[in-house]
């Protein structure tokens, strides 16, 4: 797989830069990944349009009431994706006319280029028995055949190009938010929670650790009232023989699967700690995973669900030691 820039790619920061609008034309073969490239960008802040009649661009670019914009303001980073397609679709003209707004003092623009092997885009087609546009009644080959054709000035011209051949639509992503995010779009947001299970499971967490092994505090009647937040309660869980060796294998596991999220291009993490009431050791353990976490350099944001919730002797159930 590569990754090629075929001129200097424009997307650098600079005082210049810095007052001009980036406009960004996604392009390239249909199959080679347009559509995911395109999600990526407006994860990634860019407001983006797609199949959008390429020849009125220079009219989109004039027309800032059309994104809800005020003359005169600045404009944030536009994605424009178009492919053979789009009505009007003549590469040629579009080369003309780009080049020609490429000369104004106000605009940023790169062109991105999505291509794929034949042999590859032929078996994407074949898995999704979708038709080639241009195949007609034709086997699918002589679509992508004429289709590559029509593209090769564009091809030639781009200043990115991207080939998709070995890429997954995971690898697609990673690519371009290594190329195209900044710094802050690439920090995973780690959401850290306490819950109980007698009120049913998160619905939307990624890691569920149930805590029930623990001792307890429900059952010492001097810390029934209290919750994970007492220090009280806080030592009775950590005298547990398997408290320690517990968290600390826990901790490990996310520090492993944390980084391999974030390359993998994930955005959010909800890291979900159980107890049957919500309201001791699911809560202490969240806390001092939280604690654990921004130690290593992360930020997560500790919820507890159930905290406030009734007494926890309705929902604890009868008095048996390994709840």
């Amino acid at each position: 797989m590569t990754d090629e820039s075929t001129s200097s790619d424009k997307t650098g920061s600079g005082s210049e830069i810095g007052q001009r609008q980036r406009l960004m034309l996604v392009t390239g073969m249909l199959g080679a990944g347009k559509t995911t490239a395109l999600r990526v960008m407006e994860d990634l802040g860019w407001e983006v349009v797609d199949n959008f009649p390429i020849r009125l661009l220079d009219r989109l670019i004039d027309t800032p009431q059309a994104f809800g914009q005020a003359t005169g303001e600045t404009r944030g980073a536009l994605a424009i994706g178009f492919d053979s397609r789009t009505r009007g679709f003549d590469p040629q003209a579009i080369i003309r006319m780009v080049k020609e707004l490429g000369t104004r003092s106000d605009l940023e623009i790169t062109t991105l280029f999505l291509d794929c092997s034949s042999q590859e885009l032929e078996r994407r087609y074949n898995e999704t028995r979708r038709r080639h546009p241009l195949a007609g009644d034709t086997p699918v080959a002589t679509g992508i055949r004429a289709e590559r054709e029509l593209l090769a000035p564009l091809r030639r011209w781009a200043d990115i190009l991207v080939d998709t051949t070995e890429f997954t639509s995971n690898d697609l992503q990673r690519a371009m938010r290594e190329r195209f995010g900044d710094e802050d779009s690439k920090e995973l947001t780690i959401t850290v929670s306490s819950f109980g299970f007698s009120r049913g499971m998160p619905p939307v967490a990624d890691l569920v650790f149930d805590m029930r092994f623990l001792d307890n505090p429900h059952w010492v009647p001097e810390l029934r009232p209290l919750t994970g937040e007492d220090a009280a309660v806080g030592e009775h869980i950590q005298r547990d023989p398997a408290y320690a060796e517990a968290f600390e294998r826990i901790r490990d596991l996310l520090l492993l699967l944390l980084p391999r999220y974030s390359a993998q291009g994930k955005s959010y993490v909800h890291i979900a700690f159980g107890c049957t009431g919500g309201r001791h050791r699911s809560v202490f353990t969240a806390m001092q995973m939280v604690s654990a976490l921004r130690e290593r350099g992360f930020s997560p944001t500790l919820l507890h669900r159930n905290l406030g919730a009734r007494a926890a002797d309705l929902l604890e159930g009868s008095p048996r030691r390994d709840h």
